[in-house]
C-alpha cells in the first residue's frame, strides 16, 4: 500500500515487544516506525533495550514511547500496567523518588527524559489526564537534571547499565 501510495506509512502500535520483534525479522517487512506503549521507562525497559531498540536503530527506524509514567506508577500512582502494582514495583518507585527528590527533580522528568535519551525513541506520548498535565510534562521535558541523578540510579542498579542516559551519564 504504501508503494502504491495508498498510504504513507505503516507500523505497529503495541505493549509489547514481541510483536515488533516478530515484524522486524521478517524479510518481506519494511515498516516506518512504532508505537510501544510501558515498555522502554524507567520501569520497565530491559526487554526492549536488549531486543528492540538496537534492530530498530539499525534500521534507521524510531519508536514513540507510549506511557513513559508506566500507567501512573512512576509519579505516584496506585497502578502499574493497569493493575495495582506490585510491592517490588512500588519499592523501585520509593527508591527512585528518594534519588530525585535528594537532585531536587520531578519524577516527570526523570521518566520523560530517560525515554528520551535512547536513540531509537522519536517521541513521548505521556497520555495527560487533563490540561494542566500538558504543561507539567513540557515543564519536565526542560527541567535540568543533573548527571550525578542518572549515575546514581546507575550505581543503585535501577537502571540497565547498557541503558543510554541523558547528557550520556
Amino acid at each position: 500500500l504504501r508503494d502504491e501510495g495508498v498510504i504513507q506509512a505503516w507500523g505497529l502500535g503495541v505493549n509489547k515487544v514481541e510483536p515488533i520483534e516478530l515484524l522486524l525479522d521478517l524479510e518481506s517487512a519494511h515498516p516506518d516506525g512504532f508505537l510501544l506503549a510501558g515498555r522502554y521507562t524507567l520501569l520497565d525497559h530491559d526487554r526492549a533495550l536488549q531486543r528492540v531498540m538496537p534492530k530498530v536503530t539499525e534500521r534507521g527506524l524510531g519508536i514513540v514511547v507510549g506511557g513513559p509514567y508506566s500507567s501512573g506508577a512512576l509519579v505516584g500512582g496506585p497502578n502499574f500496567e493497569y493493575a495495582p502494582a506490585a510491592p517490588a514495583i512500588l519499592n523501585k518507585v520509593a527508591a527512585i523518588k528518594a534519588i530525585a527528590d535528594r537532585h531536587g527533580i520531578s519524577m516527570k522528568a526523570a521518566g520523560l527524559q530517560f525515554s528520551l535519551a535512547n536513540p531509537a525513541v522519536a517521541a513521548v506520548i505521556p497520555g495527560a489526564s487533563r490540561p494542566s498535565r500538558i504543561a507539567e510534562d513540557s515543564a519536565a521535558l526542560n527541567e535540568v537534571v543533573p548527571a550525578d541523578f542518572w549515575r546514581e540510579l546507575r550505581a543503585q542498579g535501577l537502571v540497565n547499565p547498557a541503558a543510554p542516559l541523558p547528557g550520556g551519564a
